[in-house]
């Protein structure tokens, strides 16, 4: 019997799911053994070996036999994919707050009335200003 072809798995793929963001952030820090990242998780080993095996297969982390347990530890470098896509839409909603600031401070509002505190009381209604300027 042939064995399954191995499926790749993309970053998005691999980053979807929470508990894989998770086991990413434990490995910002260092290079973990199975047993500790397991142990940060209400889930078996066999569940958290299947979403590193996620992670390996998107080239997010690598694994290396240190005696009898597996060590993992982050690839960063694959992340820039991640970082290369996310920057675009960065870089979009900065333009777009950057032309939104802009608008508001050079705004002027022709639609606005000043009223002097004295004339409060004596605004003209539409049938009144009939034939009239405001």
């Amino acid at each position: 019997m042939m064995a399954a072809p191995r499926q790749e798995h993309d970053v998005f793929q691999a980053i979807a799911d929470p508990t894989r963001r998770k086991i990413l952030r434990l490995l910002v820090e260092k290079e973990l053994p199975i047993s500790e990242i397991t142990d940060q998780f209400p889930m078996s080993r066999t569940a958290i070996a299947k979403h590193l095996r996620v992670l390996s297969e998107a080239q997010l982390v690598s694994g290396k036999k240190i005696g009898r347990e597996k060590h993992y530890r982050l690839r960063p470098e694959s992340l820039a994919e991640l970082q290369e896509w996310l920057s675009y839409f960065e870089q979009f909603w900065n333009n777009k707050l950057t032309m939104l600031k802009y608008r508001v401070e050079h705004q002027e509002d022709k639609n606005s009335i000043v009223v002097k505190p004295t004339d409060l009381g004596k605004a003209k209604t539409n049938k009144s200003r009939e034939g009239s300027e405001f």
